[in-house]
């Protein structure tokens, strides 16, 4: 099926040495005109949910979110993607630790420092989320989404005292496969309109 899953398969299979015409003929076909880089299916999850919440269909406006598997991957895919690839915008977002990584990147791919194209979380895009949303009302979502006991569990471990409340669930959240995910998803979908972290809002602001 000719579909944004499918452009988004094929260049995952590209970036990891398949063949490029798949992904080249895709985005022909759809067509694509913007790529949003982001380092991993958590973050997906968060911007396909807002974009969702604002009644935006991201794929029908041919915009491909795109989780690189890693910060690391960043000049591969830049240059596949970007003018020395497909010729495609390129924006996303990235943690404040990793910016000069980024740009980099950037650089080694052949285009310009990222510095207007992508968004920077302070810490990531989760800690953004739990600020946002404080960590009374994140601890609330956990209890709605039935996963409390664990929370409990992990806030018992002693290693856990000496964090503040935003730290452990920050932590927590990465504790179990598929929980940033899940709750990439969910948290977003809870954030009032006045609260939604300013990367984040930037990032749909632009494509």
């Amino acid at each position: 099926m000719t579909d944004m899953a499918a452009f988004r398969e094929a260049v995952t299979e590209w970036a990891a040495g398949g063949p490029g015409e798949p992904a080249r003929r895709l985005a022909a076909l759809l067509p694509v005109r913007t790529v949003v880089l982001l380092e991993g299916p958590s973050d997906v999850a968060a911007v396909d949910a807002l974009a969702a919440g604002r009644g935006r269909d991201l794929a029908a406006e041919g915009i491909c979110v795109l989780s690189m598997g890693g910060a690391m991957n960043i000049a591969r895919y830049a240059g596949l993607l970007g003018p020395p690839g497909l010729g495609l915008r390129l924006t996303g977002l990235c943690d404040e630790r990793e910016r000069e990584y980024y740009a980099r990147g950037w650089t080694r791919a052949g285009l310009a420092e990222p510095a207007h194209d992508f968004f920077v979380c302070a810490a990531d895009l989760e800690d953004e989320l739990i600020r946002a949303l404080g960590p009374d009302r994140v601890t609330e979502l956990v209890r709605a989404e039935g996963d409390h006991r664990s929370l409990s569990t992990f806030l018992r471990q002693p290693e856990q005292r000496t964090r503040t409340p935003r730290q452990q669930l920050r932590r927590f959240l990465g504790t179990k496969k598929g929980r940033k995910i899940h709750y990439g998803r969910v948290l977003t979908e809870a954030l009032p309109p006045d609260a939604v972290p300013e990367p984040l809002e930037a990032l749909l602001a632009a494509v």
